[in-house]
């Protein structure tokens, strides 16, 4: 035989446990009937089951002094992950009489109750398994699957109301300890099963007639605000419209005093602009007259002027050819002295070595004289170096003749240089000669174009003031046509100001239909109302076939309840719809009253 895990036995234990007492709670508050205490049984020991399956994996978390091993952890969580928690946590803080973290949460999970949230609070710290993994093991049942079962159950519990009084009771000290005995089956709750039904049943229509009221409540308060703000609006249109009936007024004598300042602007600027045009016409024809002279004058000019620079340009040529000349006959000059140079140093290198040469014979005729013995051995030493000696003299005496090669080079390229110096120094002192009597040309006609310059601004400021004049004449006339564009912009307002009166005055025909329509509607709600508080459900067993066809109710044909006149239809027979903007589709309504139907599940439940 396989051996099981003991933390999954410990899981499905716990699971079943939390099935048990969360359907007993809801079986005996419904057979309760009324809120639930602190006091009753099921409820407390729901509560210690919840605390036994959140305590189920936890991880034991140093403190200071001892070890720690609670609950409030987690839940504690809740808060950051959801936050309308806050207000609960808040007020589990505030609460004066918990001093330890576990009571803290099971004041937390009363308040969680009391609110029917306690499944949403849980599914989010179970969706979050990263941070719950924090405060349990991998193998607890928060982070296994039945974690999520047990979060399905407590959403059963919204059906159930109760109030508890956390402020008073001693939540710190309390005992969970499981009472099995509440969940072993007996004779008698066999036989209340059926009386147990029928409560329910009655619990269900009590609860959809007063989600019903509720509804409306709701629909008749929305309409009471819808009249209010339609009535505000009104009158706001009707102020609106009056303050643009006086503004209309305005805008039509203020357009008459401006049609009638238009019509004299408009006679004065004509007489004006038949002076200023026989004004100018004769003055352009003296400036024509006196303009011709000087376009001659100032061409002459111009073309002497262009004959002169082309001149000056061609000598700024030739001195830059000369200029580029000489710097190549000083680089060619640097190129030898540097040739000459290296022989030198060459020459200087060859006599050293002459000169050790000699100092070594001086050496070899002295030993010579010294040691006579040696003589004999050493003459064909002393041979070869004599042969060595006449070559190293052979070599001076070619390097002696390359030298005075160069020198008679270099004195040959120092008289080319005084040559071109010379020559270079001549066609300079002409080029001068030529340029001063170039400047002196120059100066006499610049004098002469200051002259022209003199006149010509002279005749230009004349031009100028009368371009001003001309100018003052076009913003005269510019401003005419504003003002006449201002005109017919005023003109436009006025059209458009009379059609948003027009369209006021329908807006407010359209308002005040809707309005009556709107009431009507009310009255009706309000009729349907009555009618539908002497009206009583008919029970499931008994709506056994349609009103008007007449055929059995199937899964094909459901049942369809009228709110108004009781009666029960499938829904083959009540096919007429209609739209509600309220609501994104349309609605079934009854053939006899034209209400609202509801339909029926097969539970008995609406």
């Amino acid at each position: 035989l396989a051996v099981k895990d003991p933390t999954a036995v410990e899981r499905a234990n716990l699971l079943n446990m939390a099935k048990l007492s969360i359907k007993g709670l809801i079986e005996s508050a419904l057979s309760f009937g009324r809120t639930l205490d602190s006091d009753y049984p099921p409820l407390q020991q729901f509560f210690v089951v919840m605390e036994h399956c959140l305590k189920h994996g936890l991880k034991v978390r140093k403190s200071f002094l001892s070890y720690n091993k609670t609950i409030w952890g987690p839940l504690e969580l809740v808060e950051k992950l959801y936050p309308e928690a806050e207000e609960i946590a808040a007020s589990v803080r505030d609460l004066p009489g918990l001093k330890t973290p576990l009571g803290r949460a099971r004041a937390w999970l009363r308040l969680a109750l009391m609110q029917k949230k306690m499944a949403d609070y849980l599914r989010c710290l179970i969706i979050q398994r990263d941070l719950l993994s924090e405060f349990y093991e991998y193998h607890a049942l928060m982070m296994e699957e039945e974690g999520a079962v047990i979060v399905g159950l407590l959403v059963g519990l919204n059906v159930i109301d109760a109030n508890l009084c956390v402020k008073g009771e001693d939540l710190d000290s309390q005992v969970g300890v499981i009472d099995f005995s509440m969940y072993l089956k007996s004779d008698d709750d066999i036989g209340g099963k059926e009386r147990n039904v029928q409560i329910a049943a009655i619990l269900d229509q009590k609860n959809y007639v007063e989600e019903l009221n509720r509804q409306l409540n709701s629909t008749v308060s929305s309409l009471h605000a819808r009249v209010d703000s339609l009535e505000k609006s009104n009158t706001k249109l009707i102020e609106e419209l009056a303050i643009a009936k006086n503004n209309i007024i305005k805008l039509q004598e203020e357009n008459h005093q401006l049609r009638s300042e238009n019509t004299l602007i408009l006679m004065k600027t004509q007489h004006h602009l038949e002076a200023t045009k026989v004004d100018v016409e004769a003055e352009l024809q003296t400036y024509k007259h006196s303009r011709q002279g000087l376009d001659e004058m100032y061409n002459e000019a111009r073309r002497q002027l262009r004959e002169e620079s082309q001149l000056r340009q061609d000598m700024e040529n030739e001195l830059v050819v000369q200029v580029s000349m000489k710097h190549e006959i000083e680089l060619a000059m640097k190129l030898l002295e540097k040739d000459i140079h290296e022989k030198q140093d060459t020459l200087i290198g060859l006599r050293q070595q002459l000169d050790e040469v000699k100092a070594i014979n001086m050496e070899m005729y002295q030993k010579l004289q010294v040691s006579e013995d040696a003589m004999k051995e050493k003459n064909e030493i002393i041979g070869r170096l004599e042969d060595k000696t006449n070559q190293i003299n052979a070599t001076m005496k070619q390097l002696e003749q390359r030298l005075q090669q160069a020198e008679k080079a270099q004195t040959e390229a120092e008289a080319e240089d005084e040559k071109l110096k010379q020559e270079y120094v001549n066609k300079s002192e002409s080029l001068q000669k030529e340029f001063s009597q170039k400047e002196k040309q120059l100066l006499q006609l610049e004098t002469d174009l200051k002259i022209e310059k003199e006149w010509r601004q002279t005749l230009e400021d004349d031009l100028q003031k009368e371009k001003e004049t001309v100018s003052h004449l076009r913003i005269e006339t510019q401003e005419i046509i504003n003002l006449k564009k201002e005109f017919l912009k005023l003109q436009e307002k006025n059209k458009q100001l009379k059609r948003v009166c027009q369209d006021q005055e329908a807006a407010l025909q359209e308002l005040a239909s809707k309005l009556s329509e709107s009431k009507l509607k009310i009255e009706d709600i309000k009729e349907a109302n009555k009618a539908l508080q002497g009206q009583v459900w008919l029970k499931d067993k008994e709506a056994t076939h349609c009103k008007l066809c007449e055929k059995e109710f199937s899964l094909s044909k459901r049942k369809h309840h009228c709110r108004n006149c009781g009666e029960i239809f499938c829904n083959a027979c009540s096919d007429n719809e209609l739209p509600l903007p309220s609501s994104p589709k349309p609605v079934r309504v009854c053939d006899s009253c034209h209400a609202i139907l509801i339909q029926r599940c097969s539970s008995n439940v609406p």
